[in-house]
Formats: C-alpha cells, structure tokens, sequence
C-alpha cells in the first residue's frame, strides 16, 4: 500500500457537513476550480455514490471507485472492493487524491499526507459528513480566506494540512 503524496480534499462546513441527499450544499465556483486545478492528471479515489453523484467520470483523471458491491461495473472507470485495492491502482501516481463521500474519508485520514480543505464557515444540515481533522497528527500550513457575495454570503478558507 502506498501513502506517499496520498491526499484527501473535501469541503466540508463548521459542522463538518459534506453532502444532502447525495449532492453538494453549496455552489462555490473557486472552491470547484481549485478542485480541478489540483486533481487534474492524477487518481482520484472516490465510493461508489460520490460517483454516481458526478454526471460522468472526471476527465483527464484516473477514476477509481471503492464499493462493497460485488456486482458494480462501469465501463470507464476502475471498480475496487478496498482502499487498498485502490492505493494499488495509483502506485505510479505521485499524489492521488481521496475526493468522498464521507466514508472513504473516515477510511482514509488516517494514512493519508496531505488534506486540502475547502471550510465552509457555516453549518448546515446534511446526511454525509467529513470527520474530524486529527490535530495531534496534522498541521496547519496554509491557509486563504474568501467570501462568496451573492443571495447568500458565504465565508470560506482553504486549508492545507500535511502530517506531522
């Protein structure tokens, strides 16, 4: 299994809400730019409903999907039964990157590198979730505030953290 460059990125509100209903909250055009500035070229490791959430695969990544569906097949994608199927699949990849739901990142935090989190500052109610960022095995290296001005003003941050 590899961990090197391994990277999760999420964004998540103040009460760590990630998702309702199997979609994003909020509509943050910088937030899904960085995403695709980021990921672009690289694995990206997702479960099966985050996939089924994208209206098709992500272009020009490798997508890999983690289900404990021993039936799922997709044509354009890479099907794993585990994380550690999936980390197989990425060995040549300098920095593939976790992107959800909820619990594949449960599954994750604890072996990845790196966490690149968009903070919404806000909670809101949903039904997926983004735990809790251990502290005690990350640190806090960068971090760029923003405001997104519209019917609903929304302040949000990126935040890098790498393992300690």
């Amino acid at each position: 299994m590899i961990k090197n460059g391994l990277t999760i990125i999420a964004a998540a509100s103040t009460n760590n809400v990630i998702g309702l209903d199997n979609r994003l909250i909020w509509d943050i055009p910088k937030d899904l730019k960085r995403f695709k500035e980021l990921t672009q070229g690289h694995s990206v490791i997702m479960g099966r409903k985050t996939f089924e959430s994208l209206p098709n695969p992500l272009p020009n990544r490798v997508n890999i999907v983690v289900t404990r569906n021993t039936e799922y097949q997709h044509d354009e994608v890479i099907v794993c039964k585990s994380i550690n199927e999936a980390l197989d699949h990425c060995k040549n990849d300098p920095q593939p990157f976790v992107i959800g739901g909820g619990e594949i990142y449960s599954q994750t935090i604890n072996i990845v590198e790196k966490i690149e989190l968009t903070r919404v500052f806000k909670d809101y109610e949903g039904d997926a979730y983004f735990p809790d960022v251990p502290l005690d095995k990350f640190k806090l290296v960068s971090e760029e505030a923003y405001e997104l001005k519209g019917v609903e003003n929304i302040k949000y941050s990126f935040l890098t953290y790498i393992k300690k």
